[in-house]
């Protein structure tokens, strides 16, 4: 059977560049790959893709295929006469990492992963979190806070290079700068080529023969700045507040962090709050209770007047609307529930005790005139 032309196999043109060739090459192999693909012929397929990229990833393999076509590189790929015998690469079966490097690429193929960041690309700075304790009328209208942050800011004496004013940090010779190293291991498949974080420059690509004294050589310092936050109406404990770009400084000129503010709110000694709704007791007395009263309630928004109806129970709720918290989100307020509790009066006088005796007696209740608490204990030992 012919073999195909394997620039047609990686569906490429002719003139493809070697990145072209390679980024071809990688999303075939993920397609045909035989542990991926479950179709019967995916083994063959994925075998004359790594053929033809084999082939083509070489550049003196190429320049032989663009010539005399296979029959310039057969000897060289495929089949058993090249495997193991002119490719340090190939293992067992004729399998090796082709054209992907290291096994770090395979994990790049089959588990989506991406490559090693350069350690001198722009990166974002690290988000912060911080506590605001707020009063509870505070969290109800709102206020605004100055808030010291501490975070990681570029040294101002190295300018972020972490050596010494006047030097500068050299390129790392041990990973040329990209803060990984290779590392060689011969396995059952062969050379296995694998990269870890560098040992001499710990993946910054980038050595400091003479540190700056103020940073230590970081590059970076730990400071305080003052942040205006402006809470808004109807943040309750737990509430975080975002300021964008108020955290730590970026990377290489990246983009600063974001400053996350976590809401605690102190608890009040009159009001009890259930998301937007407000919940207190309010007393009355029982003449109150009994023959109806206007009252003055205490709300967030001042003093108001409620309607105390005759006979009212000790424990009533009653709702005044709007008077809760503000909605966070916008749209209105909660309501207030306020619970009257009927006092029973502790220190009467003769009198008093005269005219209730005198409406339990109208009532029909009996009571015991004059009889103290254990007095009528020892009448209930006594069995009446």
């Amino acid at each position: 059977m012919s073999k195909r032309d394997y620039y047609e196999v990686l569906g490429v043109s002719r003139d493809a560049s070697p990145e072209e060739i390679k980024k071809a090459y990688r999303k075939l192999a993920r397609k045909y790959h035989p542990d991926v693909c479950k179709e019967p012929d995916a083994a063959e397929k994925f075998k004359e893709v790594k053929e033809a990229y084999d082939v083509l990833s070489d550049p003196e393999k190429r320049a032989r295929y663009d010539r005399f076509g296979h029959a310039g590189v057969h000897a060289d790929v495929g089949g058993a006469s090249g495997a193991g015998a002119g490719d340090p690469g190939a293992g067992a079966g004729g399998f090796d990492f082709g054209g992907f490097g290291d096994i770090g690429d395979l994990f790049d193929l089959f588990f989506g992963g991406g490559r090693r960041q350069h350690p001198h690309a722009p990166r974002q700075g690290a988000n912060v979190e911080v506590p605001l304790v707020v009063d509870f009328r505070e969290a109800a209208f709102g206020t605004e806070v100055d808030l010291e942050v501490p975070r990681e800011e570029p040294c101002s004496t190295c300018h972020g290079t972490g050596a010494r004013p006047g030097t500068q940090p050299e390129v790392c010779r041990a990973c040329g700068g990209t803060g990984m190293e290779e590392v060689v291991q011969a396995t059952i498949l062969g050379r296995m080529v694998s990269r870890r974080t560098c040992s001499v420059c710990g993946g910054r690509g980038r050595i400091i023969i003479e540190r700056c004294r103020a940073c230590g050589g970081a590059g970076r310092v730990r400071v305080r700045r003052a942040v205006r936050v402006k809470v808004p109406p109807g943040v309750d404990t737990g509430t975080r507040l975002r300021i964008p770009g108020a955290g730590e400084a970026g990377y290489n000129g990246g983009p600063p962090g974001d400053l996350y503010v976590v809401i605690r709110v102190k608890p009040d000694d009159f009001f009890r709050r259930e998301g937007d709704d407000l919940y207190c007791d309010v007393p009355i007395t029982f003449v109150q209770a009994a023959l109806g009263d206007e009252i003055e309630v205490p709300t967030l928004d001042g003093r108001v007047k409620l309607r105390i109806p005759p006979g009212t129970q000790t424990g009533t709720l009653f709702r005044l609307r709007g008077k809760g918290i503000p909605r966070l989100r916008g749209g209105g307020r909660g309501d207030q529930h306020v619970r009257v509790v009927v006092v029973t009066p502790t220190h009467l006088t003769e009198r008093q005790k005269e005219l209730l005796r005198e409406f339990a007696a109208i009532s029909g209740e009996e009571t015991h005139r004059g009889e103290s608490l254990f007095e009528k204990m020892k009448r209930a030992f006594r069995g009446g």
